[in-house]
């Protein structure tokens, strides 16, 4: 089991660490890396996945609500710690909320479950980044027009590949094979983009950084088990949703507190100090999922 959690958390550590030792010789623009990869690469995998009839979308209708009823009710949870201990919500809430489904998610499940958890990966990435990019947005800024959402070209894609997916058509061998190879291009990006991040790390809020390592996992992890038992979700999809539910913060919680100036320092603290203590909470999850829910891939 040990060596189990190990094949797959290893690769994703390695590649974040070989982004930080990068980071931290060449100072690389990562900004400019993530837009190319936030425009190009992961529409590109999106669109090609929901395209993909061999993925029957209906199958994932109720993953979809789950993973939804975890990003929301998360912030539900957490909300009356967050009145309690007198902290800021807008800082401190949607971290807990909207999770690093893309940077480490999609990795993680394909190397714990291979290349069949790509679909259920793709659905709850698309799921948290709607919410993000409409509730998320609408609770640091009510008045942000929701129409703003057609400008994003992982929305675009998401629609693109929902209409090819649901017309029946299907696409040549030769294009879904191309755009599968520039989309498979962003699972590494991701991991090696978030090791440049963690150099932002700013540990003179730890306090309230320990607090969200803490609760982000915790809330998603309580609303997980009765939702699979509720929606009767088996196999992959269970296995899947508790690694969801069990994600640290986003990344990109941090960079939309910076365009907004919602206290980016602390939110950058939630963010970085949450994915380093997944080094301690994904090896438990994934060791109860192996257990319990679903083997790993051989």
């Amino acid at each position: 089991m040990t060596a189990q959690i190990l094949a797959t958390l290893l690769p994703v550590f390695l590649i974040s660490g070989a982004g930080t030792l990068y980071g931290k010789l060449r100072s690389p623009d990562i900004r400019s890396l993530n837009t190319l990869n936030m425009e190009l690469f992961v529409p590109m995998l999106v669109f090609v996945v929901l395209a993909d009839r061999q993925a029957p979308l209906e199958d994932y209708a109720w993953l979809a609500l789950a993973g939804a009823v975890v990003v929301v009710g998360s912030g539900l949870l957490v909300w009356p710690v967050v009145k309690w201990l007198r902290l800021e919500p807008k800082t401190f809430v949607p971290p807990m909320m909207f999770n690093n489904s893309g940077n480490m998610g999609i990795p993680l499940l394909i190397l714990a479950f291979g290349e069949q958890a790509l679909p259920a990966a793709v659905v709850l990435f698309i799921v948290e980044m709607l919410l993000h990019f409409s509730l998320g947005l609408k609770m640091l800024s009510p008045h942000t027009p929701l129409w703003r959402l057609l400008r994003m070209p992982i929305v675009l894609a998401s629609l693109a590949g929902l209409a090819v997916n649901l017309s029946g058509l299907s696409l040549p061998g030769w294009l879904l094979e191309a755009m599968h190879m520039l989309g498979g291009v962003c699972i590494p990006l991701l991991l090696f983009a978030l090791g440049v991040r963690m150099l932002d790390i700013d540990f003179g809020d730890w306090k309230t950084g320990l607090l969200g390592a803490v609760l982000c996992p915790l809330s998603g992890l309580l609303l997980a088990w009765p939702l699979i038992v509720l929606l009767e979700l088996e196999g992959l999809k269970a296995a899947s949703l508790w690694v969801f539910a069990a994600l640290p913060p986003a990344v990109l919680n941090y960079l939309v507190a910076e365009q907004y100036r919602q206290q980016p320092h602390s939110v950058a603290s939630l963010v970085l100090i949450g994915n380093l203590g997944s080094l301690i909470v994904m090896p438990i999850v994934l060791g109860l999922v192996f257990a319990h829910v679903m083997p790993p891939v051989s």
